[in-house]
Formats: C-alpha cells, structure tokens, sequence
C-alpha cells in the first residue's frame, strides 16, 4: 500500500507505557521535514494502552499515529518489534523512518534496515531535505543525514539516493522538541497484531532498570571540565562553583576517560547533548565531538590555556589562562555577591 505523498515516520519509543523525550524531539524534526517535502509526518507506536500517548503525537505534528496495541508489546522486544515495523514498512513505504539512538533504537533500526534493504545512518546531529546530484545523476528531495565521522575529524553528509526508504538513528537532546501552538487533527489508525512462533524465541524474564542521578539536559547551567583539568581532585573545584551557581557538572570524553568524573556526565558525541542557559567549559580544547553536544548553549565562556583551542571558535566569553586560578577567582566573586 505505498502512497505517493511523502511519508516521514518517528518510531515512539516507550518502556513501560512511558514515551522517550527523543521521540517528540525527533516528531518535531519530522514535521519540519515532512513540510519541507509536502508530505506527512506518522508516529509509529507499539506497546500496549498506548492511545494516550498516540493522541499525545499529534501535538508535535503527527497526523496519523499507526498503533499496534497488545498486551505482550508491552515491554520492547526486539523479534515482533522489528517484525511489526518491518511489515508496515513493506506496506506503505514511507520516504524516511527515524529512530532515537538509544539502546532500544540501536537494535531495532538495524533489523529493520537490514529487512526492507535501506540505508541506515546512526547518530545523527542534523537532518536536512535537499536535492543532490550524485555521479551525474540527479536526485530530488534526498534526505541528508549529518553526523561526525572519521573519529571527529570532519562533519560527514550522508545520502542513501539508490534506496526508497531512508533511516536515521539521532541522539537524545540533539533536536529541540516544539509542542505546536494548536494540535493536529489527527487520527489513530489501529493495525491488528497477528502473534508469530518467532516472537516466542526470545522471552524477557526480569527488568531491572536503574534511572540516572543525573539530568544535565535540564540544567540551567553547566560547568565542564575537560583533561586540562589535570585530576579528579581538581575537578572539586568545578563542583563547588556549579554548587554557587545552582548548577551541574559534566565533563568531556577525554576527562571521563581518565577518571576524573563518571560517564553519565559526560557532555558530546557519544554522551549527552545539552542546551543550557549557561556552559562554563573549563580546560576543554573544543574537539568536534564534545562540540556536537553543546554547541547550542545560549551562552558559553571557555577557559583554555591555549589562545588557538577550537573551544575558542564557538564561545560567546573567552579567557586564555590556567582554569585552576581562574575558577577560584570565580568562586571568589559569586561567594562575595551572594553574602
């Protein structure tokens, strides 16, 4: 059953009926996409009593959710997951198909990418519509898929042009997530699930899952700290200030890497993506991918004591010095105006 109007899909990633923040951030890029290619943007939501948050999709732009609703879809398995999205793919053949890159997206956009034979591009930062010509031939209304490649080194543009379908896989907090001013009229159409003997083949048995201490993505104001911070000891410093400011830490790779803080603080590429108020990157050089997860902070002061750190590129205050004598003096100053 394709259709010829473009078709832009968000799996709604759930665990336990509770829907994952990425999904609306990626409902919301949808709709801008689906604009863009005057099509329509569908939310596709499995699990079981989901009507609330189906109804919740048309709020980020979806005009149809597709729900396949059954007492045992309710927790994410991956054999009739994959074999759900799989089908309902064959059958209407949307134009492009997006995932969060979480550890559910991560082991379903694969299966089904590796089904239906379409180009997969994981962990995006950005996704754009454009036309392209590529070996002398020209393509209309591609889906660029953005990411860093080559260990950071460059900004990669990925496109699938010889595929219907096109996939993506995009990291939480990447996308902003808009709740429009007026809700869409949507429908919810129900699509009957039909058990299969290899649904059967893998059985959960047991969930246990811990929720992190830690929300840096709502943190009006982080202060991060990088390998030129030198130790774990010194990063006490950088907790005492965010403690003044009513802030969080966080920390680059290359600072979890060495120990100096844990890895669910840890800021870029292959961590958490933040938007803050206030960014204070503390003896952070700016790599590209520590770069990709905070870039769009509203205001950044760097402090490097290296004048040509790329950190330098993208910050609203600069300072060239030793963080470990200028974070004292910051400290020094917020300790004298809160008395």
């Amino acid at each position: 059953m394709a259709n010829d109007k473009p078709q832009v899909w968000v799996f709604v990633e759930q665990r336990s009926g509770t829907p994952a923040d990425v999904s609306f951030e990626l409902l919301s890029k949808g709709y801008k996409l689906a604009n863009q290619l005057k099509g329509s943007l569908k939310a596709v939501v499995i699990g079981h009593n989901m009507k609330d948050v189906a109804k919740r999709t048309f709020k980020y732009g979806a005009d149809e959710a597709l729900v396949v609703d059954h007492p045992s879809l309710k927790e994410y398995n991956t054999l009739p997951y994959s074999r759900i999205l799989s089908q309902l793919i064959d059958e209407r053949q949307p134009r492009i198909v997006l995932f969060g890159a979480t550890f559910i997206g991560r082991d379903l956009a694969p299966r089904v990418a590796s089904h239906t034979k379409s180009g997969l591009t994981a962990d995006c930062t950005d996704l754009q519509i454009s036309d392209v010509t590529y070996l002398r031939k020209d393509y209309k209304d591609l889906l660029l898929q953005i990411r860093p490649a080559f260990g950071g080194n460059i900004i990669a543009t990925i496109i699938t042009p010889d595929t219907r379908v096109q996939m993506a896989t995009v990291r939480e907090g990447v996308m902003e997530m808009h709740e429009l001013e007026k809700a869409v009229n949507g429908k919810i159409t129900e699509i009957p699930y039909t058990p299969d003997p290899t649904d059967e083949l893998v059985k959960i048995i047991e969930h246990h899952r811990e929720e992190s201490k830690v929300n840096l993505k709502a943190a009006p104001i982080i202060v991060a700290g990088g390998y030129g911070m030198g130790s774990k000891e010194n990063f006490q410093l950088l907790y005492e200030l965010a403690d003044l400011l009513g802030g969080e830490v966080a920390g680059s790779r290359a600072a979890v890497d060495a120990g100096f803080i844990e890895h669910e603080r840890q800021v870029g590429q292959t961590g958490v993506t933040v938007r803050p108020r206030l960014y204070i990157a503390c003896g952070i050089s700016g790599a590209i991918q520590h770069r990709a997860g905070m870039e769009e902070s509203k205001k950044i002061i760097a402090i490097n004591n290296d004048p040509e750190a790329p950190i330098f590129d993208i910050c609203h205050y600069g300072i060239v010095g030793d963080a470990m004598e200028v974070i004292p003096k910051f400290i020094e100053v917020f300790k004298h105006k809160l008395k």
